[in-house]
């Protein structure tokens, strides 16, 4: 029975290399000189911290960017709130979502039960396994998961036949 995986992985390697290029430009910019800014990473939190505002966002700028030309989707991104330091400085955490959130799995599930294919959708952990009688039907499955869920990275993969 032929069946695939739905799965939200991130590269850690290559999201600390973005990191550490990020860190380097911010220290090279002229609008940084003297500046207290920098993103930290703790396993799958990244922490910005900044003089003002103003420099968070301009931050995000160069991070972001970052990201995208290493293949990292930035939708895993969780924004959280921008936090006082002390004086007048601020920090904003990142959460990086590793795994398919079980709200979001069980969301895909009903989906693929409502649409009524011939698929079967089990939770396994941080993950979902879709199998089916065919091949094509399997295909419309991951069609329809991309259009219906487009605010959460998810890879298809560990396909059999």
């Amino acid at each position: 029975m032929p069946s695939f995986d739905i799965t939200s992985e991130v590269d850690l390697v290559a999201l600390r290399n973005a990191v550490d290029v990020a860190n380097r430009k911010i220290g090279n910019r002229y609008d940084f000189k003297g500046s207290d800014c920098r993103v930290e990473q703790s396993d799958k939190l990244l922490t910005m911290f900044a003089d003002s505002d103003f420099q968070l966002d301009q931050m995000q700028g160069i991070l972001l960017p970052e990201m995208t030309a290493k293949k990292i989707d930035i939708r895993c991104l969780e924004h959280r709130e921008v936090q006082k330091v002390s004086g007048n400085k601020v920090k904003q955490e990142l959460l990086v979502r590793v795994g398919v959130e079980q709200d979001i799995a069980k969301k895909i599930q009903r989906l693929l039960k409502d649409a009524k294919l011939k698929v079967q959708a089990s939770i396994q952990g941080e993950s979902l396994r879709v199998s089916g009688a065919k091949r094509d039907v399997l295909q419309e499955a991951i069609a329809l998961v991309r259009k219906s869920v487009p605010d959460f990275p998810l890879q298809f993969g560990n396909f059999r036949d």
